[in-house]
C-alpha cells in the first residue's frame, strides 16, 4: 500500500477524489491539500473526507502525514511550480497532463525527479484502454508487416455538447490533441520527426482560438499519420480516442477507443483487415484498472516493485508528446510549414 497526498480539489481534482482515488485499492489517502476553503469544504461535505486529513498547503501537509507519493490534480499552469516543490520535499509525483506549459519547464522537472531518485508519472490515461494497449502488441508483433500511413479522426460539436473552455488557447492542439498525439507514439512505438499542420475557427464558432486542424506528421520509421480533428464538427461523434485506421503492407488495423457520449457508452473495438480479406474483430483482454485508474495503480505499483512497465508515462517519455502539442502549434503559427520536432524538443 502506497501512502499518498492529493494537492488540487477543484474540478477535476474533485472527480479524482470521488472517481479514482477510492477504486485503487493500492493508495492509501493520508492527505488532501487546496487553498480554496470552498474546494476543501466540497470533499469533506460530500465525499465525507476526514477534515484533520486537510491542508492548506502543501507544505503542512509534508509536516503532518507520512504520504511518498503525491497526486497532483491542478490547472496546467500551477503543475511546474507545485510538482518541483513536491520533488524538493521528497516525493513521487503523479501530474495530470499537460504535463508543463513549456518544455523547458518539463525537462527541469525530470532532471530534478533523477537527481531525487524519485518517480515522475504524467497521467496520460488513454493508454490504459483494451485498444490501443492491443493495437500496440500488435504494432510490436509486425502484425501485417510494416507500418506504412496511420489515419485518425476526432469530432466532436463543442456547443451542444457542453464544452465551456471557449478563450482557452490552442483548445484542440493542447487541450485535446495531446491525448492522441500521445497515443501515436505509444501505439507505433516511434518517435515524430517532424510536422505540418494547419488550424482554423469556422464562421459562427464561439472559440475566441482555433478549434479544427489537421496535421501530417512523419515519423522516424517512415510512417507517415494524418489526423483531422475538430471540437466544431457536425458529422458524427467519435469516441475520445478518435477512429484509427492503420495501414500496413499486408492489411488494416482499424480501432477505436474511449467511447462514451452523453449517456450512451460502447466498448474499445479493434478490427483487423488482411488484404482482400473481409474484416474481423478482435477479443480484447479486459483492463483491471481502466484509464485514471490504470495509471495511478500503475505509478503506486513501479514505487513498491521497483519494476517500470512497458509503456509507462513517465515524465521523460511524456516530453515527446508535449514535443508534438508545442510543434504542431508552432507548424500552424507558420501557416502550416513543415517543422522539425527537434525545433522544439532540442
Amino acid at each position: 500500500m502506497v501512502k499518498a497526498i492529493q494537492i488540487g480539489l477543484g474540478h477535476w481534482g474533485f472527480s479524482w477524489t470521488k472517481e479514482v482515488i477510492p477504486k485503487v485499492p493500492t493508495v492509501e489517502m493520508v492527505g488532501y491539500v487546496d487553498t480554496s476553503l470552498d474546494a476543501t469544504a466540497r470533499v469533506q461535505t460530500e465525499l465525507g473526507i476526514d477534515p484533520k486529513l486537510c491542508f492548506s498547503s502543501l507544505d503542512e501537509a509534508a509536516k503532518h502525514t507520512d504520504a511518498v507519493l503525491a497526486i497532483c490534480t491542478l490547472r496546467t499552469e500551477a503543475h511546474y511550480p507545485v510538482v518541483k516543490r513536491c520533488l524538493e520535499l521528497g516525493y513521487h509525483v503523479i501530474v495530470e497532463k499537460p504535463f508543463t506549459t513549456t518544455i523547458a519547464q518539463g525537462k527541469e522537472l525530470v532532471a530534478l525527479a533523477k537527481a531525487k531518485g524519485k518517480v515522475l508519472m504524467v497521467s496520460q490515461n488513454y493508454r490504459h484502454q483494451p485498444a490501443p494497449i492491443a493495437a500496440a502488441k500488435l504494432i510490436a508483433e509486425g502484425k501485417f508487416g510494416a507500418m506504412n500511413m496511420v489515419s485518425i479522426d476526432f469530432r466532436r460539436h463543442g456547443p451542444s455538447q457542453g464544452y465551456r473552455y471557449w478563450d482557452m488557447p490552442d483548445p484542440l492542439l493542447a487541450d485535446m490533441s495531446i491525448h492522441h498525439f500521445d497515443l501515436m507514439r505509444y501505439v507505433l512505438n516511434d518517435e515524430p520527426v517532424r510536422l505540418s499542420c494547419r488550424t482554423w475557427n469556422p464562421p459562427g464558432s464561439p472559440f475566441h482560438f482555433h478549434p479544427s486542424g489537421a496535421a501530417l506528421i512523419e515519423f522516424s520509421k517512415g510512417t507517415m499519420v494524418s489526423y483531422r480533428a475538430s471540437w466544431m464538427n457536425s458529422g458524427p461523434v467519435t469516441p475520445w480516442a478518435g477512429e484509427w485506421v492503420m495501414d500496413a503492407a499486408e492489411g488494416q488495423i482499424h480501432w477505436t477507443s474511449r467511447d462514451h457520449f452523453r449517456e450512451k457508452t460502447g466498448p474499445d473495438v479493434v478490427t483487423l483487415q488482411k488484404l482482400d480479406e473481409k474484416p474481423a474483430p478482435v477479443k480484447l483482454d479486459a483492463v483491471e484498472f481502466p484509464d485514471r485508474r490504470g495509471t495511478l495503480n500503475t505509478i503506486a505499483g513501479v514505487i513498491a516493485t521497483g519494476k517500470v512497465p512497458v509503456g509507462f508515462s513517465s515524465g521523460e517519455d511524456n516530453l515527446g508528446s508535449l514535443a508534438l502539442v508545442q510543434t504542431s502549434i508552432l507548424s500552424a503559427s507558420r501557416g502550416g510549414d513543415w517543422t522539425e520536432i527537434s525545433e522544439v524538443l532540442g
